[in-house]
């Protein structure tokens, strides 16, 4: 007998044990070959579902829908052979359609005589930009420029004369500095040069306790230091790098107040504001976030840091590992910048360990600080901060961990970055926005957690000292801020604020070491709007007769004598507030050494034993980094 083309022989099978056997062979044999059978199928079934390739249903269409199929193909095989001219083509024609549009605006604003407004030249800016950057991109198509020959070149050049060049740099630095600290600084706000004195002192402290004083390479120490200083001269003295980075401040918050729209259709447009931060300032990160994610898609972020950190290879002398993190961290935060080296962080050595941690402790994310910027704090300092720190982050970190081995990730492929996953915008700012709520829970129960500890740990302290007659009005209630404002009271004198704000300074960095920036942020944005406050109360005598402007301090509060209002803290000078935004601007606190340790120790776990040993030491780096910038900003301050 056959099925399917396979003999079957009838065979009698009796088994006295098991009756189920017993009977017709052929239906054994012929269940047992309809079993595999069916196994078989299941099987391939089972593989098909796995793998999602379900094989077509057999289906014969009509004329009118093999017609379409028939159009279809061809057009897909057209566009599939010609697709390069097909999309240059709408690049053409797009972009004829923007300088129809531009040549339109340009009239029309020369002819309303508002070609000198600021929107007019923000457009020309953009324009100019655009121009600059289709150029480079079609340059790039056509002429493929190889710089190996002129590297090797310049490397035998700078072998050759390179000492020369480099002590012909620092001369000129140095003369740099003198002239500007005499003409700006001295002639002008000579109260400025008490930030001098601790710039000399972090310098001095941080080489005494250097992990190897004798190996100290000055290179990045002395660079890093003279970035700063000429950075800050460029947006702080110097009128039109100040009117640009105000610029640039004033558009990011304009950017930024988008996201009252997205938070008032989800949270009320009457409401939202009544809980301010959950619901106004939380917000402004996942748009941020957002933002970021559709320029990393564009290859714009790439494109600034890794010429960043080239820039500060090239000036600081440091390996590309850690310059790229250190660019990266300019933008990004503690945890996402070393994505960009994981494959290199297993065989760092300990000092450029130390050196990322120590730029990741002393910058804040660009997510972050949008959160900043909507609480008052000013954006064109945060602006100014995040760049000025990077520098001296690798600074601080090669003076407090110097090199003593020779670095193995010295290879050029550190620069190259991995393509984006993303296939089209709306996947990159969905996933942006998705990224964003992971930091914004954590930043949403750290606060809670360290605002509640931090009244905690008051209350007790008040209760102790209580028990002691510590209490008004002879004495201060004794509470965290208070014993952190005498602790801290002369690392604030040294970085230039005013002696009476130096209490409050010191209070500020004691809450943003031990506990979170975010809460120091918080309690410095009571002392930026107390000053708005008071300067709207000062000029109420010019509106209305009826008013004095008088005041009157009771302790640091401030009473109002025309009404009944309290500033409650009272106030600080405008630079004492710019100082203080640059001394807080980092990540350099106790909580967040776990996070760091948790990111790192994950891309590189053969390296843990090593992260423990250096991450405090990095944390103290971070944040003598940011006092740093506070140094130097304070010693280019110049009211306005």
């Amino acid at each position: 007998m056959e099925k399917d083309g396979i003999q079957l022989r009838r065979v009698q099978v009796i088994d006295p044990d098991n009756p189920l056997k017993n009977g017709s062979g052929e239906g054994y044999v012929n269940n047992a070959f309809k079993g595999s059978e069916q196994n078989l199928d299941q099987k391939q079934d089972s593989k098909t579902d796995i793998d999602g390739e379900h094989e077509d249903e057999e289906f014969e269409g009509n004329a009118c829908s093999n017609a379409v199929g028939f159009i279809r193909k061809i057009i897909s095989d057209l566009y599939k052979e010609y697709i390069h001219i097909v999309w240059y083509t709408i690049y053409l024609v797009l972009l004829l359609a923007y300088f129809g549009y531009f040549i339109r605006c340009m009239y029309h604003l020369t002819v309303k005589d508002k070609i000198t407004e600021e929107g007019s030249i923000r457009l020309i800016v953009i324009t100019i930009l655009l121009v600059i950057g289709i150029s480079l991109t079609i340059l790039s198509k056509f002429v493929k420029l190889d710089f190996t020959s002129f590297e090797q070149e310049f490397e035998k050049f700078m072998g050759r004369y390179g000492f020369i060049i480099h002590i012909c740099f620092i001369i000129l630095a140095i003369g740099g500095n003198i002239a500007v600290i005499v003409v700006e600084v001295i002639l002008k706000e000579v109260d400025n040069l008490i930030s001098l004195v601790g710039v000399f002192c972090f310098v001095v402290v941080f080489y005494v306790t250097s992990h190897n004083p004798a190996r100290v390479n000055w290179r990045p120490v002395f660079w890093g230091l003279e970035i700063q200083f000429y950075f800050a001269l460029a947006i702080i003295k110097w009128p039109v790098g100040n009117d640009i980075f105000q610029w640039c401040g004033d558009r990011v918050t304009e950017f930024l107040a988008h996201t009252d729209a997205g938070a008032g259709f989800v949270f009320g447009e009457k409401t939202f504001r009544n809980h301010f931060f959950a619901m106004a300032v939380l917000p402004v990160i996942v748009f941020f976030s957002t933002a970021i994610a559709i320029l990393y898609y564009f290859g714009v972020m790439q494109f600034i840091i890794k010429y960043i950190a080239r820039a500060l290879a090239f000036a600081l002398g440091t390996s590309p590992a850690e310059s790229l993190n250190a660019a990266g961290n300019i933008f990004i935060g503690q945890s996402e910048a070393p994505l960009m080296i994981r494959p290199f962080l297993a065989k760092l050595t300990n000092s450029e360990i130390h050196a990322i941690m120590t730029g990741g402790f002393a910058t804040i994310a660009g997510s972050v600080m949008a959160a900043y910027v909507l609480m008052g704090v000013p954006a064109k300092h945060l602006l100014s901060a995040s760049v000025m720190s990077a520098p001296a982050a690798l600074a601080m970190a090669k003076l407090s961990y110097p090199e003593t081995k020779v670095s193995k990730a010295q290879n050029k492929d550190v620069y190259k970055m991995e393509s984006v996953k993303e296939r089209n915008i709306v996947e990159a700012a969905s996933n942006g926005a998705c990224t964003s709520v992971k930091l914004v829970a954590n930043i949403a129960v750290n606060l809670i957690a360290f605002i509640s500890l931090l009244q905690f740990v008051n209350a007790t302290l008040t209760w102790f000292g209580e028990r002691a007659g510590l209490y008004p009005p002879e004495h201060e209630l004794v509470t965290f801020q208070f014993i952190c404002s005498y602790l801290f009271w002369p690392m604030s004198w040294v970085m230039g604020v005013h002696h009476t704000d130096c209490r409050v300074l010191g209070e500020l960095i004691g809450i943003k070491t031990f506990f979170n920036e975010f809460v120091a942020y918080n309690e410095l944005s009571k002392y930026i709007d107390n000053r708005a406050n008071l300067t709207w109360y000062m000029g109420l005598p010019a509106l209305n007769s009826s008013y004095t402007g008088n005041y009157t301090y009771v302790g640091r509060d401030i009473n109002y004598l025309d009404f009944n209002h309290t500033l409650v803290g009272g106030i600080i000078q405008d630079r004492s507030m710019v100082i203080a935004t640059y001394a807080l601007c980092g990540f350099s606190n106790v909580s967040s050494i776990g996070i760091m340790l948790g990111a790192l120790g994950a891309m590189a776990p053969t390296r843990k034993q090593d992260l423990t040993k250096v991450v405090v030491r990095a944390m103290i780096c971070g944040n003598v980094a940011c006092f740093l910038t506070a140094c130097i900003a304070g010693l280019m301050y110049e009211p306005r």
